[in-house]
């Protein structure tokens, strides 16, 4: 395999992007496992179950975008887009790279949620053994595994009903707040591939 079909296997399977959404994902998983388990500890039941709750719907929530992203079609932000609608243009941006996008929503934020979810259940269940000094935790462990599991279940399955049938207008509203992010903070989550290879080339003609 000659150097240049090396360049088209990293292209074609985008190992860049591989590689770097591998890497924040273990740094993310760390950080977040680390706060709320942290959180947790220093918590009463009520207010840890609040932040279990909140961990699921994150997972629920970023779901769906995810599946918006990969059921939607780029004409009717084409269309937009022609009649200046400036958020449009993230749109086309956010169903062009559908399988990035879907895979951070997804794959990324939503094996997190799961995996922290998962923390702070277990610290949940140790909670209420030492609290209600509970000789034996393991119908306890059960349950609440099974309630974290079916909220979660059931709550991607729902949100994969309203992601197909509103596809579009969840992508539009995702594009505002990208749109909001780039104008009052320079933030761009989605940098134009074109501009960047422009502007390389013409770092390369400089030099």
């Amino acid at each position: 395999m000659d150097k240049k079909e090396d360049n088209n296997f990293a292209e074609k399977h985008n190992m860049r992007w591989v590689i770097m959404i591998t890497i924040w994902t273990f740094i993310m998983a760390i950080v977040f496992s680390i706060i709320t388990e942290g959180l947790v500890k220093n918590l009463n039941i009520f207010l840890a179950f609040v932040i279990l709750i909140i961990i699921i719907f994150i997972g629920i929530f970023f779901d769906i975008i995810g599946i918006a992203v990969t059921t939607s079609e780029e004409k009717p932000f084409h269309a937009m887009a022609a009649n200046r609608v400036e958020e449009a243009k993230y749109a086309i941006k956010l169903v062009k790279n559908a399988g990035q996008v879907s895979n951070f929503c997804n794959d990324v934020i939503g094996d997190i949620s799961g995996i922290v979810s998962g923390a702070v259940g277990t610290s949940i269940i140790y909670k209420l053994i030492n609290i209600y000094d509970i000789k034996n935790g393991s119908i306890l462990s059960i349950i609440i595994t099974s309630l974290v599991a079916s909220v979660t279940v059931g709550g991607k399955a729902l949100g994969k009903s309203i992601a197909i049938s509103h596809s579009e207008k969840i992508i539009f509203e995702t594009a505002r707040i990208f749109n909001f992010l780039e104008k009052k903070f320079g933030i761009d989550i989605l940098p134009d591939k074109k501009k960047n290879k422009n502007n390389k080339s013409n770092n390369e003609r400089d030099r």
